[in-house]
């Protein structure tokens, strides 16, 4: 899980708990942010179909400084890319690239970035024993 999650990072944020057997407040830290991403993704998929390369850019960016916070390194990694493939840049930010090979490349990254965030989200959800909406549904 390490290449997934800075451990430092993540520990700073555990460090905000009064209690380390009560972690409410950095759970709390937590299902935000997965509720954040979920919003977040679902406007990157309609600014995708919209070909809105200014939206997507303004998206990755702001998922970006969420997953940083938490230090979901290769979420960050992947917003980063979809902020600078939004901006008509290549993967590093530095050369202009066509306008659809910006959305190839945003729609590649979007499903990476999908992929490495369920993979944390499975994780997290069982490190601080949350459910998530799907799986009280499919309890029920």
């Amino acid at each position: 899980m390490k290449e997934h999650i800075d451990k430092p990072t993540f520990e700073q944020i555990l460090e905000m708990d009064d209690d380390p057997d009560d972690r409410d407040f950095s759970m709390g830290i937590v299902v935000g942010f997965f509720e954040q991403a979920e919003g977040t993704f679902e406007k990157m998929e309609k600014a995708l179909e919209e070909e809105n390369l200014k939206e997507l850019s303004s998206l990755g960016h702001f998922l970006k400084g969420s997953s940083a916070t938490l230090g979901l390194t290769k979420v960050k990694d992947a917003c980063e890319e979809i902020q600078n493939y939004g901006a008509g840049k290549d993967k590093t930010g530095s050369n202009p690239i066509p306008k659809e090979d910006s959305l190839k490349k945003i729609d590649e990254s979007l499903s990476t970035c999908r992929a490495d965030y369920n993979v944390v989200e499975k994780f997290l959800r069982k490190f601080f024993g949350v459910e998530n909406d799907s799986q009280k549904n499919v309890d029920k």
